[in-house]
């Protein structure tokens, strides 16, 4: 029986895959293999996760976080499949998408239950490759032709970092097994200089596949795809990044370069993402930037060695932006909602600006409380300081509400309490049964992740509260443009490798169109 279960993890990828190779079989039954694929991938998944407890000791191999994952990626395939079939209905093509699709989430599921990194790199390759051919759907758009060919480049130019990485890795210790590699890690000695080099290769290949400026363009100008094509990309291919930092998080926590990296990349990201977001008005473009800032958030966690807090974030922002995406108009009314501009325009006074500053303090009055509840209560293991303060900032806008109105805003205290209490929970399911915990992060890296977050709050602040300016026009035209960070990437990558430039002035005139600054960004 343990030599079955042994390939339990691999059951949902294989299937997947079954599915792609029917469908390119027999193109006629395309959606009916993509609907039973992902149903039996949802299955698998289930029953891996349930098992996988009961082979805690590792005689199972991927027990772990790896379940987490794979149900999250199973559950994604079978909403998003459901939903493409009705989406496309009409269209040319289908059975292409169908094939594409299913050979996407094959690759994306074997990526979260390798144990080997040679083989990760792989499968995570081949996932590119799936996304690739889902993004050119329509090949008839100049722009979705043009936008995919600078992912395809970013993409190869990670992978080659990664397969550098390995190499650095095999030579060193003799192994591509990810446990070898990060019980080597953790032996208590300095990690030797190869091994360091591989570790920071790593992560800047992460930092690229999780779209991270200046390389981030890409990912702000997919809007020619299908809706579910956003969903997935957005809910289940970027966030392979974190996942890996998080297999491999003995390793690079071994390195403060790699952490240096991270954190300084990924919180700069975040801030700049997350100002520019606040500039648009149209929903995609605006759900684009918010994952730009959520995977610099996530990958800046896992440089501060908040693993749990990273594996938590993954989770949620998967759900909520496939959530977002497949209800996209739907989210037009939403935006309309959020928009704090408009709620306080009118209430720039002293006592606006000393509102936000409450419900900062007021979140991370409940956020440190509650973690010194569940320690006293629960025997909670101690959260670092930096991990309850980012809950802060991340919980205090739930608390903004116009200066007009004086009543509490108590419908945003139970929220922020809730959602305290669900990171709390979150770390002790972790920490307890999968063994996924909070590392001591390095103070100074701390330090500077509390700076920038305290600017970008601020920040935020200062856009919502003010009047219109000379000044403040100047500043949100530069935010607006993503402060051009895009433009130089942009003509450096069809300088290099242009895309059959000269075969097609349509192709020349989307070159041109990408290259104007904020026109898609």
């Amino acid at each position: 029986m343990l030599r079955t279960l042994v390939w339990l993890p691999w059951v949902a990828s294989g299937t997947y895959m079954i599915g792609a190779l029917f469908a390119a079989a027999i193109p006629a039954q395309a959606w009916p293999a993509v609907t039973a694929s992902t149903r039996v991938a949802l299955g698998a998944a289930i029953t891996f996760c349930g098992v996988a407890p009961i082979f805690a000791d590792g005689s199972l191999r991927g027990a772990g976080v790896a379940p987490i994952v794979c149900i999250l990626i199973a559950f994604l395939g079978w909403v998003i499949g459901a939903y493409s079939r009705r989406y496309l209905r009409g269209e040319r093509g289908q059975p292409r998408f169908a094939v594409s699709l299913l050979a996407t989430l094959a690759a994306v599921s074997a990526v979260a239950v390798s144990t080997n990194l040679g083989f990760l790199i792989v499968a995570w390759a081949a996932s590119s490759a799936g996304l690739h051919h889902l993004l050119t759907f329509y090949r008839e758009r100049p722009a979705a032709i043009i936008v995919a060919h600078k992912k395809f480049l970013t993409s190869r130019l990670a992978e080659g970092l990664l397969i550098t990485a390995a190499i650095l890795l095999y030579r060193e210790w003799g192994t591509l097994d990810i446990s070898a590699i990060t019980t080597h890690a953790q032996a208590g000695t300095p990690l030797p200089s190869t091994a360091g080099v591989a570790a920071v290769l790593i992560s800047a290949a992460v930092l690229i596949k999780c779209a991270q400026i200046p390389l981030h363009g890409w990912l702000i100008q997919v809007m020619e795809a299908p809706t579910p094509v956003s969903a997935l990309l957005h809910a289940g291919v970027v966030n392979l990044g974190g996942y890996v930092l998080i297999r491999l998080a003995p390793l690079i926590g071994a390195s403060p370069t790699a952490q240096t990296l991270l954190v300084g990349i990924g919180s700069l990201t975040a801030a700049t993402a997350g100002l520019v977001m606040l500039t648009r008005i149209t929903i995609k473009v605006r759900l684009a930037w918010s994952t730009c800032s959520q995977m610099g958030f996530m990958v800046m966690e896992c440089g501060l060695g908040l693993y749990d807090l990273a594996l938590l974030h993954l989770v949620a922002h998967a759900l909520y932006k496939a959530h977002a995406f497949l209800t996209a108009g739907e989210a037009v009314r939403d935006g309309l909602v959020r928009q704090l501009i408009a709620r306080i325009a009118n209430d720039a006074d002293r006592r606006t600006i000393l509102r936000p500053l409450l419900a900062l303090l007021t979140a991370w009055i409940v956020a440190t409380g509650s973690a010194v509840m569940w320690h006293k209560f629960f025997g909670l293991s101690t959260i670092p300081w930096i991990a309850t303060a980012l809950q802060a900032f991340g919980l205090a806008t739930l608390l903004w509400q116009p200066a007009r109105v004086p009543d509490p805003n108590w419908r945003g205290l139970l929220a922020v309490l809730a959602g305290a209490q669900v990171y709390l929970g979150w770390h002790w399911i972790l920490a307890e049964r999968v063994g996924v915990t909070a590392l001591p992060p390095n103070l100074f890296l701390a330090v500077w992740s509390l700076l920038v977050f305290i600017a970008l709050y601020a920040a935020q602040v200062l856009v919502t509260m003010r009047r219109p300016s000379t000044s403040a026009s100047s500043f949100y035209t530069w935010i607006y443009a993503g402060l051009y960070l895009d433009e130089r990437f942009t003509r450096l990558t069809f300088r290099l490798w242009p895309v059959r430039a000269a075969s097609s002035p349509v192709e020349g005139s989307a070159v041109q169109l990408l290259k104007q600054p904020g026109s898609t960004a």
